[in-house]
């Protein structure tokens, strides 16, 4: 049977070098273990993947392949069908990423898809694949405020080193900065980048979406009912804005180009209104409110439908 590298690239044995090779490269993309650090499975998938498609975008070794002349590891096949052994115990030598570091996936697949991987051995394994110099993660806590504003931090990694890190206006949480050149150096002497994560720390009043800024503000029955000028805290200080007669719980107020100035693009904030009764008990308001309430029956519900 001469199928098995066709099924793990996922064509027919018909397929045409170009449809091998968009194969091989969406699946490569998905399994390549630097995506997939310490995951066995990935890294044996992705070997099958790499010596398939070895074989058949090779005109000649599929030739051979197809007569059954040579097995998926590219050994001559005995006439009885027997291929030869390797340094694995599947007949293949394996190359083990390294854990705990990651490569830019940029340069992983162009190094992939433009002969950087190297060839194979005559055992079928991995040959003179470079991976090139590993970039280390690293992971740091910002203010909300710092990531909505940006700013400029200073950090020291678990190595030592110190370095000066700029974090962008509009940094979200999760976001990742690149330092070229900034990671450890490999056995030769090359540096990989330092890539470190983004955790932006909640605030306690402000919320983000998109560019946008979220916040509830409480107001009191009488800047509710009359109008008022209120102070409104924003992520770029304390502004002045107006709460129109007869606002609501919910009802929203727009502060255009207060939010997230970011990418050439600026957002707003979105005030939402909370009404407020003063925590301790007024009895002259109870008096005045029970005199309204007789006379005025406001049904703030009558339009609710109700369970039959």
């Amino acid at each position: 049977m001469t199928e098995k590298l066709y099924n793990v690239l996922g064509v027919s044995k018909t397929a045409t070098e170009k449809d091998i090779s968009s194969a091989y490269r969406k699946l490569a993309k998905k399994y390549h273990p630097d995506l997939h650090p310490g995951d066995k499975a990935a890294e044996e998938k992705f070997r099958e993947l790499s010596q398939a498609h070895e074989i058949l975008r090779d005109k000649d070794k599929r030739a051979r392949y197809d007569r059954g002349e040579i097995d998926e590891q590219g050994h001559e096949q005995t006439p009885f069908g027997f291929g030869g052994q390797g340094s694995g115990p599947d007949g293949a030598q394996h190359f083990h990423f390294r854990q705990g570091a990651t490569s830019d996936f940029g340069d992983v697949f162009s190094n992939i898809f433009g002969g950087g991987m190297g060839g194979f051995g005559p055992r079928g394994g991995f040959s003179d694949f470079d991976p090139g110099p590993q970039h280390a993660r690293y992971r740091l806590d910002v203010d909300f405020l710092d990531a909505a504003k940006g700013t400029k931090k200073r950090i020291t990694l678990p190595e030592g080193k110190s370095l000066n890190v700029s974090i962008p206006a509009g940094t979200e949480n999760g976001h990742t900065l690149r330092l070229k050149g900034q990671g450890p150096a490999d056995d030769k002497g090359r540096k990989g980048d330092a890539l470190i994560e983004i955790t932006v720390r909640p605030h306690g009043q402000f919320k983000r979406k998109g560019l946008d800024i979220e916040l509830d503000l409480p107001i009191s029955i009488d800047e509710a009912v009359l109008g008022a000028k209120v102070r409104v805290p924003t992520i770029h200080g304390a502004v002045t804005a107006t709460v129109p007669k007869g606002s609501n719980t919910g009802s929203k107020l727009r502060l255009k180009g207060k939010g997230i100035h970011a990418h050439g693009k600026t957002g707003d904030q979105y005030v939402r209104l909370s009404v407020m009764v003063p925590e301790t008990p007024d009895r002259e308001l109870e008096e005045f409110l029970s005199a309204w309430r007789d006379k005025k029956k406001y049904d703030p519900r009558a339009k609710m439908e109700t369970a039959a």
